[in-house]
């Protein structure tokens, strides 16, 4: 099993990105897909989760209406696309899946049962 993101980099504030995420080893059908970040010296924060067999999506209230997660079954691959993007959005951010997690439960609590290495998103001012 492994996770393996990509499509970090430096954007402006403003500029958008998308982060993927792809699998090997599983499929993302029955398992929750949450994204985490992180900064430098700061704790880890929760940005998005979408629950396992179609559930419903979860945001931190810092995304709201700027990230929003797709995936592209073909491709096993799971895709974060951050919109308007704000210098205070700059961290590592990185995938994760829990199995048979319809609501998202394990993201709240930060746990998990994979991750992958993360991206570094920097987002300039």
């Amino acid at each position: 099993v492994q996770l393996v993101e990509s499509g970090g980099g430096l954007v402006q504030a403003g500029g958008s990105l998308r982060l993927s995420c792809t699998a090997s080893g599983f499929t993302f059908d029955d398992y929750a897909v949450g994204w985490f970040r992180q900064a430098p010296g700061k704790e880890r924060q929760h940005v998005l989760c979408r629950g396992s067999s179609d559930g419903s999506t979860y945001y931190h209230e810092s995304v709201k209406g700027r990230f929003t997660i797709s995936t592209d079954a073909a491709k096993n691959t799971v895709y974060l696309q951050m919109n308007s993007l704000k210098p205070e959005d700059t961290a590592n951010y990185y995938c994760t899946v829990q199995k048979g997690d319809h609501y998202c439960s394990a993201w709240v609590g930060m746990r998990y049962d994979f991750r992958g290495q993360g991206t570094q998103v920097t987002v300039s001012s």
